[in-house]
């Protein structure tokens, strides 16, 4: 074969690749167009005054941080303003080698608490668990490193309540965040997991924990990447949701039923995407 045949073969195959990929995202754009209005047709009255049951399912926030002490304090504040009848935070310091557990300590008042708990998932051994002596609802896992994969696993083993939500401890939450990814579960009891959109928040003011005003980066490759992120949550996941081919749910915002997790071995720790591999999981099982 001629140097010139393998080159037509190659080029060919880049071809063939770049039309299906193209086909794909169409695809997905097309299912994501459908739903996306049957979407905002149901957000339609979003902005009006809710009443809320008081009922809705619990739900514990975990929150792994390591090396997290200029912003953890900022970030727990933050999810205590949250909007939602019932709900926990547990924070995971993961062996951090900073001030994060001492920046805890100080700012929620943290005592060590005995606590007993059912260890359902293999974590790396846990140090001591604090208790906040001024918000009932903080609890902080001291525990020796063992990666984001092994904290979540030792906040689900902790949590009282049925459902977890795994966040980022730079994330930040709208007020109404639970309580709008909570739906999926009041509308389908089957539903073992959903996710939130992500967004990125170069370019926008945060003000104690909360965006106040939205804007845009002056980095050229910070607007690709919200442009990444607008094709990946606008279009990938809203194509993918309604085909029942979720493939991620994004580890910085993620509602999931534990006991589901749990059943099919909660967060694995050999593999980079856990995130990923967890909902691959979840669909075999």
């Amino acid at each position: 074969m001629s140097l010139e045949s393998v080159l037509t073969s190659i080029e060919w195959i880049f071809l063939v690749y770049l039309l299906g990929l193209t086909g794909g995202y169409l695809m997905l754009d097309l299912i994501a167009a459908v739903h996306l209005h049957q979407y905002m047709e149901e957000r339609a009255l979003a902005t009006l005054p809710h009443g809320h049951t008081g009922f809705e399912p619990q739900i514990s926030l975990l929150v792994p941080a390591y090396n997290e002490e200029a912003m953890i304090a900022t970030s727990v504040q933050s999810l205590l303003q949250l909007s939602y009848s019932e709900f926990e935070i547990i924070v995971v310091n993961d062996g951090s080698k900073d001030r994060t557990l001492q920046v805890l300590i100080d700012t929620f008042g943290l005592m060590p608490f005995p606590e007993a708990y059912d260890r359902r998932l293999p974590t790396q051994p846990i140090r001591t668990v604090y208790h906040s002596t001024r918000y009932p609802n903080v609890r902080v896992i001291d525990k020796e490193n063992g990666g984001k994969a092994d904290a979540l696993n030792a906040g689900i083993n902790l949590s009282r309540y049925p459902l977890f939500c795994g966040i980022d401890a730079d994330s930040i939450l709208q007020r109404d965040s639970l309580r709008l990814v909570v739906q999926p579960f009041l509308d389908n009891p089957h539903t073992v997991a959903c996710g939130g959109t992500v967004r990125v928040a170069n370019g926008c003011e945060v003000t104690n924990g909360f965006l106040t005003k939205v804007g845009m980066p002056t980095n050229l490759l910070a607007l690709f990447q919200i442009v990444e992120y607008l094709r990946a949550f606008l279009f990938g996941r809203l194509g993918w949701s309604p085909i029942n081919a979720m493939l991620i749910i994004s580890g910085a915002f993620g509602l999931f039923h534990k006991n589901t997790v749990v059943e099919v071995g909660g967060y694995r720790h050999d593999t980079i995407g856990e995130d990923m591999e967890l909902v691959v999981r979840l669909h075999r099982h």
